[in-house]
């Protein structure tokens, strides 16, 4: 008899706790620690998926500033790394609203990819949560290791 392929929305959290760019940096950081979690989803008014904001963007806030490295020649500055990362942590470092210093864009997963999907890109993103959309970008879910790791748990204990 084959086996049923477990999918992300047999695993995920349908309607995650989730913040707008909006809010303040304080919000997340009561919702972080009233929910026991590590990171959020940003959503905009209408519910699609703008960003996430985690534990390690709320770092940057405690982090010293890093200048950039560049060289002084015939009275120019030639910057020998990108200038946009470094205007990137100083926003994220001045930040007090979620869009200063979420991560805009994060990847995301459907409901109905297999959780092996899940998991390969957690591990080669090196990332601890997926958000789930759907079709249209809107936010119907988040998965996380604890989720597929609970699931491999109670696999291990039926065989």
């Amino acid at each position: 008899m084959p086996t049923q392929v477990l999918r992300v929305k047999d695993l995920m959290t349908p309607e995650p706790v989730t913040v707008t760019p909006l809010d303040s940096v304080e919000t997340v950081l009561n919702r972080l620690e009233e929910r026991h979690i590590s990171g959020l989803p940003v959503v905009n008014d209408e519910g699609k998926l703008v960003g996430i904001i985690s534990e390690a963007d709320l770092l940057f806030k405690e982090r010293p500033i890093r200048l950039p490295l560049y060289l002084l020649l015939l009275g120019g500055i030639i910057y020998l790394e990108p200038l946009d990362r470094f205007i990137q942590e100083l926003k994220k470092s001045l930040g007090v609203l979620v869009q200063d210093v979420m991560t805009p864009n994060p990847f995301t997963i459907t409901p109905d990819a297999p959780i092996s999907q899940a998991a390969d890109l957690m591990l080669e993103k090196r990332i601890n949560r997926l958000p789930v959309v759907d079709e249209q970008g809107k936010l119907v879910g988040i998965i996380t290791r604890d989720d597929l790791l609970r699931a491999l748990q109670s696999e291990l204990v039926e065989s």
